[in-house]
This record gives C-alpha cells, sequence and structure tokens, in this order.
C-alpha cells in the first residue's frame, strides 16, 4: 500500500481517561499532517511502453491430456489436486498472532478458472482445526488434505473378472444421472429458482453498515438507492478557491444535506449551494477546526471540534478544547463549550478526535474521554483519574459507539477495543489487542471491524496489517484477516481511531481495493477491489476490475451495493460505479470530463487526503489539510473543493 511520505508522529505522553475509567493527566502537541500528493496527475505514455509478457501455461494437473488406460486397468487413484491462486486475489486466512507462516502463494489475482473435471474446495482455505482452537485466519495457513472422492473400479461381475461389463457401465451410468438429478435439484434450489425469490431477499437485506448475509448463508446485494441516470457524463458544477494561509491548516470535514453542501473552511464552516456553489450561510469559529465527525444526525446535526482562538505571534498553536454541534440545515451553532477534569488540571481537556452515535457527542484524546447530549449539551460522563493508567484515547460511532482504549505504559501499552453503551458509557464487551499493538482504528461499529498494524509490520505506512472482526456482544474475536501491505491499499492514520479510508463494511464482509499493479494494455496501472467473509476470515469470490489504467477504491455502502470511485488515467476524467453486492456487476453512475481544465481539477487532490461524497448524480472532492502549496493544480489554480453533477 504505496503512500505519500508520513510525518513524524510525536508521542503523547500518558495520562488521561474517558468514559466510566479513570485516567491519569496528559497532553499532546500539535497535530502534524502530510503533505498531500495528487492521483491521477496527468502524466503522457512512456516513449518505450512495455509490452504484455506472454502467459505461463499451468503444468500437469487435472485437464491435460493423458493417455487412456487399458480397459480392463483401472484408473490410478489419487487426490485431486487444487487449482492456484492468480494475481491479486486474496490468499488463504492465516492463523492467529505468532503462528508459524506457510510458504508465499503464488500469483497475484483473481483465482483461475476451475479446470472441467477436476473437484473444487475453495481457494486454499483451512479445511479444519482441532478442537478448542482459536479461529485461525491469514495466508499460507495449511489445509487438511483432501481425501480422494471416488474409489477405483472394482471387479464389475462378482466373479474376479476385472472387465467392466456392459451391465455395470449400465447401473454406473444411471446411479450417475440420479446424482446428477439430484445435484441439479438442490443447485436449483440453493441458487434462487423458485419465481425468483432470491431477487426479492437481495432487494431488502443487507444495510450499509449492518453486515447482514453474505457469509452467513444470507443474500447479498441490492437494496441501494443510487440509480444510474439516462446520461452518466458529468459537468464541473463549481470550484471553491483554497483560502490564502501562512501554515499547515487542518479543514477536515464535509457533509451533504437535501439542502446543501457543507465544508470547512478558515476559521468557519460555510453551507453552498449544491448546484451552484453559492454561499448559502457561515458559521464563525472561535479558532480553526481541529476535528470533524464523518457522521450526522437523521435531522443533518454534527459535531465538531475547534480551537480556543486564533493563532497569535506569541500562540502560535491553539489547545483543541472547544466542543460544538451544528445543525447543517439552518446552519446555526446549538451549543459549543469546553470541559475541565481532573486530568487537565484547571485547563480544558483537549481533543484528538469527535464522534457522533444517535444522541452521544463523545471526543476524546490523551487526556480522556468526554460525551454530551446531542441536542442539549450535557454531559454524560468526563475523564477521571485513573489508578491504572487507562485512559479512553478515541471512539467511532455510527449505528454503535466503541472505544479504543489505552493502557499500560508508553513503552509496553496495552489496547483494549469495547462496545459502549451510548447513555452512560458503560462497557458492553471487551476485546484485548494482541501484543504490539500501539495504535488502532476502528473500521465500522455494527459490526465492530478494527484495523491494526500489529508489530509495525505493514511497512508500508498504511496502518493497516491486520482486519479483527469482533463480536460486539460478547468481545470474543470471530477472526482476524492478515492484509499484507503489499498486496491491499485500505489505509487508516495511525493516530486517529475514526479515519479510515479506501474499505467499507457491508453483507458481513469488507470490501478493499488491492494495489496498483500492471495492466493488460500497454501501459498504466490498474487494480481491483475484493473481499473477506467477516464471520470466517476467508476471501469470497468477490472482485471487481478497475479495468486498463483505471484504479479503484470503495468510498461507502449504498444497501448492500457498494459505491466506488476510480481514478482516471491522464487523458480521462474520474468514474462513481455502482457494485452489486451480489453479483459484483459494475454500474457506472457518473463518468467526469476528460478535457484539460477538468482533469486538471479533479487531479489536483490526493485520494489519501481528500474526502469524497457522492449522492444522486453529484460527487463533492475536497482537501482535509491545505498549505502555500497543497492543492495546486496545474495549471496554478488552488482548490478548497470541486463539485461534478450529472443531467
Amino acid at each position: 500500500m504505496t503512500q505519500p511520505p508520513q510525518p513524524p508522529n510525536e508521542q503523547p505522553p500518558q495520562g488521561g481517561f474517558g468514559a466510566p475509567q479513570d485516567p491519569p493527566p496528559g497532553g499532546f502537541g500539535a497535530p502534524q499532517d502530510p503533505p498531500p500528493g495528487g492521483f491521477g496527475a496527468p502524466t503522457p505514455p512512456p516513449a518505450d511502453p512495455f509490452g504484455k509478457q506472454p502467459a505461463t501455461p499451468p503444468a500437469g494437473g487435472f485437464g491435460a491430456p493423458q493417455t487412456p488406460p487399458p480397459v480392463d486397468t483401472p484408473p490410478p487413484a489419487g487426490p485431486p489436486q487444487q487449482p492456484g491462486p492468480g494475481y491479486g486475489y486474496p490468499q488463504a486466512p492465516q492463523p492467529g498472532y505468532g503462528y508459524p507462516q506457510g510458504p508465499p502463494q503464488p500469483g497475484y489475482g483473481y483465482p483461475q478458472a476451475p479446470v472441467p473435471g477436476r473437484p473444487q474446495q475453495g481457494y486454499a482455505f483451512p479445511q479444519g482445526m482441532p478442537p478448542g482452537q482459536p479461529p485461525q485466519q491469514g495466508y499460507g495457513y495449511p489445509t487438511a488434505p483432501m481425501q480422494q472422492q471416488y474409489p477405483p473400479l472394482q471387479n464389475g461381475n462378482g466373479n474376479g473378472d476385472k472387465k467392466f461389463t456392459t451391465r455395470m457401465q449400465i447401473i454406473v451410468a444411471a446411479s450417475v444421472a440420479v446424482v446428477l438429478i439430484v445435484a441439479g435439484g438442490v443447485w436449483f434450489a440453493s441458487s434462487g429458482g423458485d419465481d425468483g425469490k432470491k431477487g426479492q431477499a437481495s432487494q431488502s437485506s443487507g444495510g450499509a453498515s449492518e453486515g447482514k448475509g453474505g457469509g452467513q448463508g444470507g443474500t447479498v446485494g441490492g437494496g441501494g438507492t443510487e440509480k444510474a441516470p439516462a446520461d452518466p457524463k458529468s459537468r464541473v458544477t463549481f470550484q471553491l478557491p483554497k483560502p490564502k494561509v501562512t501554515d499547515v491548516t487542518k479543514v477536515d470535514g464535509s457533509w451533504l444535506t437535501d439542502k446543501a453542501y457543507v465544508k470547512t473552511g478558515l476559521n468557519e464552516i460555510v453551507g453552498y449551494d449544491m448546484t451552484k456553489g453559492t454561499k448559502l450561510w457561515s458559521i464563525p469559529l472561535a479558532g480553526q477546526l481541529c476535528g470533524a465527525s464523518r457522521h450526522m444526525s437523521k435531522d443533518f446535526k454534527t459535531a465538531v471540534l475547534f480551537e480556543e482562538g486564533k493563532p497569535t505571534k506569541d500562540k502560535k498553536y491553539q489547545p483543541c478544547n472547544q466542543v460544538g454541534v451544528i445543525d447543517l440545515n439552518t446552519g446555526k451553532m446549538m451549543w459549543s463549550k469546553s470541559v475541565t477534569a481532573a486530568t487537565s488540571g484547571d485547563a480544558a481537556v483537549r481533543f484528538d478526535g469527535i464522534t457522533l452515535s444517535g444522541t452521544t457527542v463523545a471526543a476524546a484524546g490523551t487526556e480522556g474521554g468526554v460525551a454530551f447530549d446531542l441536542g442539549t449539551g450535557a454531559e454524560r460522563w468526563k475523564p477521571k483519574v485513573s489508578a491504572d493508567g487507562c485512559y479512553d484515547m478515541g471512539y467511532a460511532g455510527g449505528e454503535a459507539l466503541a472505544v479504543v482504549r489505552k493502557c499500560g505504559t508508553y513503552d509496553d501499552p496495552q489496547l483494549v477495543v469495547q462496545a459502549l453503551n451510548p447513555t452512560n458509557g458503560a462497557p458492553l464487551s471487551s476485546y484485548k489487542m494482541p501484543p504490539g499493538v500501539d495504535y488502532a482504528n476502528i473500521v465500522s461499529t455494527k459490526p465492530l471491524v478494527v484495523a491494526a498494524d500489529v508489530g509495525d509490520t505493514a511497512g508500508d505506512g498504511s496502518g493497516i496489517s491486520d482486519f479483527f472482526s469482533i463480536d460486539a456482544s460478547t468481545g470474543k474475536l470471530l477472526t482476524r484477516i492478515a492484509a499484507d501491505g503489499e498486496k491491499y491499499a485500505a489505509r487508516c492514520q495511525s493516530t486517529k481511531v475514526e479515519s479510515c479510508q479506501k474499505v467499507a463494511v457491508g453483507n458481513n464482509r469488507i470490501y478493499v481495493p488491492t494495489e496498483d499493479h500492471e495492466g493488460g494494455g500497454d501501459y498504466g496501472d490498474t487494480n481491483e477491489i475484493v473481499s473477506f467473509d467477516l464471520t470466517t476470515g476467508k476471501p469470497t469470490s468477490d472482485r471487481a476490475d478497475a479495468g486498463d489504467r483505471y484504479t479503484m477504491f470503495p468510498l461507502r455502502m449504498d444497501g448492500g451495493n457498494i459505491i466506488a470511485y476510480k481514478a482516471p488515467p491522464y487523458d480521462k476524467g474520474g468514474q462513481i460505479v455502482s457494485i452489486d453486492g451480489s453479483t459484483f456487476k459494475q454500474t457506472l453512475l457518473m463518468e467526469n470530463p476528460g478535457e484539460a481544465s477538468a482533469r486538471d481539477a479533479e487531479s489536483s487532490f490526493s485520494s489519501d487526503y481528500s474526502e469524497m461524497l457522492y449522492s444522486a448524480g453529484r460527487l463533492f472532492i475536497s482537501q482535509t489539510m491545505i498549505s502555500k502549496t497543497t492543492g495546486s493544480s496545474l495549471s496554478g489554480k488552488d482548490y478548497l473543493a470541486v463539485a461534478f453533477g450529472t443531467g
């Protein structure tokens, strides 16, 4: 997962706490963020494009022509072989942390088509484990040997004669016919051949983050609201210029309502007309925004963090200690406040991140966690001094509320992931992360999925070496999925609990993009989106190809479907597609202009350091951080955001 260079992360001092436990005091420095880099920047084709390499045919195996044995010689018995994986397709799950690894699997792609006559058993999945063992997952776990499915032919006439008599041939043929009829009936029933009932179920199954079906015998896909327009070709509807700044400035936060596109600016939050880009309203802030929830309530309210003042000559970095709730429909600040606690002394508690779940606003940092009522701002809990040195380092919201809690020492931290009661912060369940995890990111709260770089083994700055699927009701680990940094391209900011990008969770699956690799054309890279089952950890058969010279990654779920962005080659515009969660068929929702000025604006945003929102034929791309040079396009124009629309 090749990423732009990461900035040096200052390690925060220990202390503080969140929900109902007690933390010691501490502080944190000014956040540092890496400089962005554009994706899809115009690059002419190479002067000497590299051609395709001839494919190497599979060696031996079933399906290769064989010399038929004499009629009175039984065919040789032996276990059928398993098809080898191709280029980029998820490898078989590996065992838990610390288990010896198997040899690397060949290839990097989608599994090869099965050879006629060869029995199938999936793609190197574990075939069983000793009773009482924890779930096995990851790459290279040894499979149990397949048993011979059919015994060698025995004497055909019962008197010692080895000839396969005509009578015996008729009996065997009839038996095979019966088996095929029964198997066909079972397949027909299981594939939904009963008056189209499968299609009906698909339309009502699977939420954006509920993870229904998929891997547990249920149907997946369908239920989405995004439909293909009559003409998917888009146009640039408006561009927002970048504010003038003298230093690196965070501008996280963008939201869509049914009336406005809302974006963080310089010391303000602004609502814009979704079509024209004209300013509808503005909420001034005491200082620059320093945190924003990615969630909204059903009536378009959200939560933000901002600094207590603007930078001065004597105080360049202001503390991030103000919590506010804004109404995105009316453009009003409903309430704002700071909090003092025993962990922060006389000063206000400082925060690193904020989220929203139901009617609970939760903010946390190295001084602990605080929660408020969304409507009134009343405190639900705040930090207390903790004798064990534990504190809530960050929350994740959405359909449920979860926390990453940090205990132990600076040199030997212990992280615990907890599902919380959003009303009082009481833990509903706890899962202790394995040794070697300094930071953890919550990808989804329902189902509960966590990403971590175990032992700093990712090696690519993505912050992800493994995904952990956890039963939120019991705290039991369902499965651990290895996410090889050389194969998969999701990413998380290590110090931000709710910050993962290029990943989506739904249909009881996690959807991730593969790393870019050489495509099928004369030049240019491509990649795929693939998935893993969140109960078993096994890779599924899902695969969506970006196509030659395009690369793609998921933006979000739409019911049981996946909304994905396709980064374009140098001479085309980007695309938005909807991927059916059941068939993985792609439907084109938007294709951006290929003309130079539009390409220039689109490619000025880094996919790793920008926010993308798509809804009902409108795409908004915006910066999360700006500086003197951030966002500069080839034309020299600097953008805070750019919008595209169809129709």
